[in-house]
């Protein structure tokens, strides 16, 4: 098949568009796999319709909820029960699924969310990288507006990877590198080639919500309310929720409902009971466990999004009582990983090993032998450690099904001679306890303070990119203080790699030396799971906390 020069918008297509094009007419991409690789580098559906019609696989994926039916009726107000955020409002350094909600009701990203794990057009309109994915170039939506009536431009955009190039996007660029072509056009180069780059500015990667350009960091959308999106914030109160007004200027159109109203609680159950006792239309994330009302109820509408969000128990790799290999290996091992999956998420996941690279990845290792229960071989490698008898904490969030992951593992480690004792928290305390300082100058530089051993949540992300960068290179989210020299090198190939091959190779040294070190224990990836009335529709969810209601509205 001969591909054209350019795609559907005029745009040349560049060495590695073609690559792509060819290893899907050639078979080795599945439609799924090419949508969501094609998305990444900015080629348009229609242009990517075209070869899919081609190769006469442009069937329905059959994956998609339409939800509620019938004639939407404009107006109203939209009550979703939400996490508490677990801390400040601040767009480019929040880090949990609560305060995501809050943050992308009024802002917005360059790259929204496409099909499946893909990216689509939100406030870039398009995007495209140059031969060796070195440096991108977005193009920005004309007219878009801030919420006190001032324009969107390339400035904007600057800056705020300018405020990113220190902390979120350190590892991909550097202060000052991104420039504004013009008022619409804003060039990135990279520190070093990554295909992928976009999903760094995208849903996937919370934190890169583009804000104006006079937003200093630290600045929090409660102290200084504005951004794009379909909703304006009005009233906000950390410990019982917020309030949105519609922005009839949103570049989208207006949207049809007049208010969204989040309601805050810490308790799963409160939630839950809201939305079944009218006090709330809608929840942004629940739990099988306790979740069964939600699942069962006919009124009620759930939505099941299969990925890699994951429970990451994290052990302190550089100092204390996990600093040897063979104690969280032991701690890995004492661990029953179907009976998590049976009995906390009653089959709603897949299973773990140790490492954040979900089987829904395109390049997931399949081969690599999967780590299974061995008790007598967790109590030989405390021995071996002089741990046998080990006492210690585990330092968990009240958050959705965790508090009950956490009592099963302690019930499991009592196999191997482990004494646990739990400590639960709110999620307004816990992140603390995981991660209290992000720039220490002690290797690796950040996530100082927090605790030995604990358990953090992830959300779903459409590649493994934040996992490795975060959590286990970087520092900035690294609880285990895990340094690894061979890891790191695993991480850089599958950053430079531009075709699928080269990143299944680099990806099998990575799910093979995090299996090995152990400095987290991933024992599932679990659906992450939405409920709404039957009488609502439109509701966009990522399972990564965004809730996007520009669309959303009631039935008549």
């Amino acid at each position: 098949m001969t591909q054209s020069p350019l795609d559907g918008s005029g745009r040349k297509i560049g060495a590695l568009e073609t690559d792509l094009i060819n290893s899907y007419t050639k078979g080795h991409l599945s439609r799924r796999q090419f949508v969501t690789r094609g998305s990444i580098m900015g080629l348009s559906v229609a242009f990517m319709g075209t070869f899919i019609a081609a190769c006469g696989d442009d069937k329905d994926s059959g994956d998609s909820t339409d939800g509620a039916t019938g004639a939407i009726k404009e107006g109203g107000t939209l009550r979703v029960a939400s996490q508490r955020p677990g801390s400040p409002i601040d767009p480019v350094a929040m880090d949990n699924l609560g305060t995501y909600t809050v943050a992308t009701t009024a802002f917005e990203y360059l790259c929204g969310p496409g099909e499946g794990a893909g990216i689509a057009p939100m406030l870039a309109e398009s995007w495209s990288p140059n031969d060796d994915g070195s440096e991108w170039t977005f193009k920005l939506r004309a007219g878009v507006k801030w919420h006190d009536g001032t324009p969107l431009t390339a400035a904007d955009v600057v800056a705020t990877l300018d405020r990113l190039s220190v902390g979120n996007l350190a590892s991909y660029i550097e202060a000052g590198a991104a420039t504004a072509v013009d008022d619409l056009t804003v060039k990135v180069p990279l520190l070093l080639a990554d295909g992928q780059f976009p999903y760094q500015l995208s849903i996937w990667n919370p934190q890169s919500l583009i804000t104006p350009a006079d937003y200093e960091t630290g600045t929090t959308l409660d102290g200084r309310p504005t951004g794009t999106g379909p909703f304006k914030l009005d009233k906000y109160d950390v410990a019982t929720g917020a309030t949105f007004v519609r922005n009839d200027d949103w570049w989208g159109g207006k949207p049809i409902l007049e208010k969204v109203e989040f309601v805050f609680s810490d308790d799963i159950a409160t939630q839950i009971t809201g939305v079944l006792g009218g006090q709330a239309d809608a929840i942004v994330l629940f739990a099988v466990v306790g979740g069964d009302a939600l699942l069962s109820n006919p009124d009620v509408t759930v939505e099941s999004i299969k990925g890699a969000s994951h429970r990451q128990l994290w052990m302190n790799t550089r100092e204390g009582t996990f600093a040897d290999v063979k104690v969280r290996q032991a701690v890995a091992l004492g661990i029953d990983r179907q009976e998590l999956l049976d009995v906390v998420l009653k089959g709603r996941g897949q299973m773990g090993n140790d490492h954040p690279v979900a089987p829904s990845y395109e390049f997931f290792d399949a081969a690599q032998p999967q780590r299974e229960r061995d008790v007598e071989k967790a109590k030989a490698l405390l021995e071996e450690a002089g741990k046998a008898g080990l006492a210690v904490t585990l330092t968990v969030p009240k958050l959705v099904e965790i508090p009950q992951l956490a009592e099963l593992i302690q019930t499991q480690l009592k196999d191997i001679g482990m004494d646990v004792t739990l400590n639960v928290i709110s999620t307004d305390t816990f992140y603390d306890s995981w991660c209290k300082v992000y720039d220490s100058e002690v290797a690796p530089a950040g996530c100082d303070g927090g605790v030995e051993f604990g358990i953090v949540d992830y959300g779903n992300r459409g590649t493994p990119d934040v996992y490795l960068v975060k959590a286990y290179s970087t520092g900035e989210w690294n609880s285990a203080h895990y340094i690894s020299e061979p890891f790191n090198a695993a991480v850089a190939e599958y950053q430079a790699s531009l075709d699928l091959a080269g990143r299944k190779e680099a990806i099998k040294k990575v799910q093979a030396i995090a299996n090995e070190d152990v400095p987290y224990v991933i024992p599932y990836f679990y659906d992450s799971l939405i409920a709404y009335k039957k009488n609502v529709t439109g509701i966009v969810a990522t399972g990564l906390g965004h809730f996007y209601l520009g669309t959303a509205g009631f039935t008549a």
